[in-house]
């Protein structure tokens, strides 16, 4: 008997040789495939499990409404909510363990809602024409998929296409059968940090939470990262966010592709969790090593951190703009928010003597963060740096009050 089934979904109009290969080779792996049609127009040479019929239906249409619309895109948009509602259903009621999409542009869009529709430790893959291209932006990616260049396959099958669609095949069903879903037995808490030669107090904070009974969960604030830590919370994954490296953010109204996406440092206060903010590492703003420097920025040095990052600094404008917007996304923020400012320092770098030591910059943002954080959230100054015992004192005093008071939850999530 096949121990894990997988989901399969393509327009099996134009690429049923293609998806029904995936299919052939999860099943002589041992595995059971759910085969799902997102065809507008043609239809399959063979009956799917889920027709484009139930699939349209899915997203409160029909295919003549689809078809009806007169645009392929509104088209396929009707078929991606049809296919994410699908496969949250089978996925909700235990009948599949994995998902793979096949697609090109076209495919992908969809795909990625799909993914979107699944929870995190479910193995989802797309096998794609457009894989890792810089066509798809941070916000539509969930934050485990897996995505396989699909090579020499925009039209029909050969030995190239073969090679890689094989191997997505037996990614996904590995993966299907080695997956460990998040199950945490404790509370678990998430926090946003660089790495250590920049933001270190995860050092002492992680083991601290941890003999307090919470599992932590640290978030490399580079983009993807983010995206991830504002997913899970937008789904109430965590009992309380500590977002202390907020430079997604500046990239984001810089126009840096080294961004989270626009809903960055919303999802928390929107499912209620609450938090503790503080801005770490807001003053330095990241381009990827291929992205050409906006005009706008070409006045100031950028120091090439390595082959795929290269970062200079906000300026005092910038910053303010930066605590400006700081402000107005806690403000919606539907449970207690806690922000704590460094006043001797955000980053490691902006030590004395250190390449971004920069007093005046750092009092114009500081200045602004004081003019823009307005209740129901809080502001605690301390005189430390970001970096130092003190600050992570100060966090673990907020969070034990927060604790005690029942603002933190001690029970799991559900």
């Amino acid at each position: 008997m096949p121990d894990r089934t997988i989901l399969v979904v393509g327009t099996y109009d134009t690429k049923q040789d293609e998806l029904s290969f995936i299919s052939e080779c999860i099943q002589n792996l041992g595995g059971a495939v759910i085969s799902m049609d997102v065809s507008v127009l043609g239809d399959p040479e063979t009956a799917c499990s889920i027709s484009k019929h139930d699939v349209a239906s899915a997203a409160g249409s029909s295919i003549a409404g689809a078809i009806a619309s007169g645009d392929e895109n509104h088209a396929m948009q009707i078929m991606a909510r049809g296919a994410a509602a699908a496969a949250a259903t089978l996925q909700s009621a235990g009948k599949i363990d994995g998902a793979i999409i096949l697609g090109g542009t076209m495919g992908t869009d969809l795909a990625l809602d799909v993914c979107q529709a699944l929870p995190v430790g479910m193995p989802k893959y797309i096998v794609s024409t457009i894989a890792f291209s810089p066509l798809i932006p941070p916000e539509r990616l969930s934050p485990d998929i897996q995505m396989i260049l699909w090579a020499g396959g925009l039209y029909g099958l050969n030995s190239v296409c073969r090679s890689s669609l094989s191997q997505a095949a037996g990614a996904v069903l590995g993966a299907a059968r080695a997956a460990r879903p998040p199950d945490s037995d404790r509370p678990v808490v998430g926090m946003t940090s660089l790495g250590l030669s920049c933001l270190s107090y995860m050092k002492t904070l992680k083991p601290e939470l941890e003999t307090r009974g919470f599992e932590v969960a640290v978030f490399h604030a580079t983009g993807m990262g983010g995206m991830a830590f504002e997913k899970i919370a937008s789904q109430g994954g965590f009992v309380c966010a500590l977002d202390f490296a907020l430079p997604e953010l500046g990239n984001l109204l810089a126009g840096s592709v080294v961004n989270a996406g626009s809903d960055r440092l919303t999802n928390a206060g929107g499912a209620s969790i609450p938090q503790i903010i503080a801005p770490g590492c807001i003053d330095l703003i990241d381009f990827a090593g291929w992205q050409e420097i906006p005009s706008n920025y070409s006045d100031r040095p950028f120091h090439a951190h390595n082959r795929l990052i290269k970062c200079s600094a906000l300026n005092p404008e910038e910053r303010r703009e930066t605590a400006r917007e700081i402000g107005r996304r806690l403000s919606g923020a539907l449970a207690p928010v806690h922000v704590i400012l460094t006043n001797h320092g955000i980053e490691e770098w902006d030590r004395q003597g250190a390449p971004a030591h920069d007093p005046e910059g750092l009092d114009t943002f500081l200045g602004e963060m004081r003019r823009s954080i307005k209740p129901p959230a809080v502001l605690q100054e301390i005189d430390a740096h970001i970096n130092d015992q003190a600050f992570a004192d100060a966090v673990l005093a907020k969070f034990d009050a927060w604790v005690s008071n029942g603002t933190i939850r001690r029970d799991i999530q559900d």
